[in-house]
């Protein structure tokens, strides 16, 4: 089984594509993705890719909002795909997961910012994170 943060950087990395795709080709291009990883995975860690990503797409909208509502400065149509998809990810998991602490999904979401953003991505995505959970 994947640890938890390999499990989080497959989810984005799949969601990402959301950008590029449908909402109803993003069920191939999860199993384009999961089937394209070197390492095999369980059945249960491609499982638990699939549910994260339909879960985050079904709540699209309302994750947009919220997002929407603390990044005031900054319009979801200003911001930089790397960082929307790093915050839907974190907003979903504050929001609609009981099994992740805040402090877990804003931590890991700086993480995934510092890995895969720009130069400012971090403190942006933790001051929007720290002021949904507020």
């Amino acid at each position: 089984m994947m640890k938890r943060r390999e499990l989080r950087t497959c989810t984005f990395e799949v969601l990402f594509r959301t950008f590029y795709h449908r909402s109803e080709e993003m069920a191939e291009q999860t199993e384009l993705y999961l089937n394209s990883m070197e390492a095999p995975l369980t059945e249960a860690d491609r499982q638990e890719v699939r549910l994260r990503v339909a879960g985050i797409i079904s709540k699209l909208p309302q994750i947009d909002a919220i997002i929407s509502s603390k990044a005031v400065k900054w319009p979801i149509e200003r911001m930089s795909r790397v960082d929307l998809t790093i915050l839907r990810l974190g907003v979903y998991e504050l929001k609609f997961d009981d099994e992740i602490p805040d402090g877990v999904a804003i931590n890991e979401a700086v993480e995934l910012a510092k890995t895969y953003g720009g130069e400012n991505s971090s403190s942006f995505v933790n001051g929007v994170l720290a002021r949904i959970v507020q």
